[in-house]
């Protein structure tokens, strides 16, 4: 009787440590067999119809920013504006990913009209408006004549360094002495190519010199950082730690965040110095393990700001976040890039689920709902922008590319 006993719950504990292998067995190829290959091309695929669409509805000589659709109101931009340059970078990477020369000749149309902005001095943005634009057809077809406009796109933002303060001045508005914004870190892949190109160290040191000040001083003992630091432009000493987008001065607006994981990413890859990597390492495990970051992991628009339902999401910083993570994870050890690469992989799935993804025709033909531009100033609030396109885009690509 006893021995029967004990062959019966042999048999029932056996079932049962079976029946558990066999469920994480399952789940793990549920997880293993995700269709990424079908994502990836269905989501370029769409894109480049929305943008497509998008391109019938933007004037020749303007370029896009947001649409409102509660009013059917597209938002556009001369050249001049910081954005300038993702709407033709956008295309050149649909293009890329899907093969369609369509959107190629629609990238070189405003192409044309955004050239002028080589000899634009009064702004930081030169990267984000020549380099993802100029720069990634440049990449794919290589050009003298984008090179030449790029080269002296870099020697106007070059004039934005001064010497005695280490740094690159970003806005010359406003009642701040010598500003320097955590996005300025974005502009600097521009340098480096251009030393590279022209064989001028000059572009790469001042790249280099910017982001070590922007290190030292933008960054806090928990590795958020500050979005503006002001600056004495004779002695260079701060004068301010303050804010212009975020919550306050003391919070971690959620744009400028990823914009330094983006930049110091950037940084390790152009120099191979470890300290830009752990710059970067840290700048991520500050985003990750935020207590309040939602599920879904696009993050509300600023880290301090109260989580909750109505709390606004930032798609952009999301999308933003999702394309350094991929890089990065390629530069660090296998359980760090396990885990980089798996909160890329949840940002990117979000953002292609119908809570962030505009349907076709929807926003115009934007992609992304639901980004933050500037809160307090109450302009671009929850509404689709052009740089999250971009983001996002670069992001499926990186993910087809590296990882598929």
């Amino acid at each position: 009787m006893k021995k029967a006993s004990i062959a019966i719950i042999f048999v029932i504990l056996t079932s049962f440590l079976f029946s558990c292998q066999t469920k994480e067995t399952q789940s793990e190829q549920e997880e293993s067999s995700f269709d990424w290959d079908g994502l990836i091309e269905d989501q370029l695929d769409k894109a480049a119809a929305q943008y497509k669409h998008l391109s019938t509805l933007v004037p020749e000589d303007r370029m896009p920013k947001t649409y409102y659709q509660d009013r059917g109101e597209l938002e556009t931009s001369n050249t001049g504006w910081w954005t300038s340059g993702f709407f033709p970078g956008t295309l050149i990477y649909l293009y890329e990913g899907t093969g369609d020369k369509e959107l190629w000749d629609l990238a070189m149309k405003k192409l044309e009209i955004l050239e002028k902005e080589q000899f634009n001095t009064g702004t930081h943005d030169l990267g984000f408006m020549l380099y993802c634009s100029f720069g990634n057809a440049n990449r794919l077809e290589s050009n003298e004549a984008y090179k030449e406009i790029m080269l002296k796109g870099a020697e106007s933002l070059a004039t934005r360094f001064k010497p005695e303060v280490g740094l690159i001045r970003s806005w010359d508005h406003g009642s701040w002495q010598y500003p320097v914004i955590i996005d300025n870190m974005m502009n600097l892949e521009f340098l480096f190519w251009a030393s590279k190109v022209s064989d001028d160290e000059r572009f790469k040191e001042l790249a280099i010199t910017h982001a070590d000040h922007t290190m030292k001083n933008h960054f806090r003992n928990d590795n958020s950082s500050y979005h503006v630091i002001d600056y004495d432009p004779k002695s260079g000493e701060i004068v301010g730690r303050l804010t212009a987008q975020g919550l306050s001065d003391d919070s971690a607006w959620s744009r400028g965040q990823a914009w330094g994981l983006y930049g110091y990413t950037v940084m390790f890859r152009e120099t191979m110095d470890p300290k830009y990597l752990e710059q970067a390492q840290k700048i991520a495990d500050f985003t990750l393990n935020q207590p309040n970051f939602p599920e879904d992991m696009i993050p509300y628009w600023d880290f301090d700001a109260e989580g909750g339902k109505e709390t606004l999401r930032d798609a952009s910083a999301g999308a933003i976040n999702a394309s350094a993570l991929l890089e990065l994870a390629k530069y660090v050890d296998q359980a760090e890039a396990d885990k980089y690469l798996a909160a890329a992989e949840i940002m990117i799935q979000s953002l292609s689920s119908e809570k962030y993804r505009a349907k076709n025709e929807e926003l115009g033909g934007f992609l992304l709902k639901h980004s933050v531009g500037h809160l307090k100033a109450n302009s671009e609030v929850d509404v689709p922008l052009t740089y999250a396109d971009y983001y996002f885009v670069e992001a499926l690509l990186r993910y087809k590319n590296w990882y598929l």
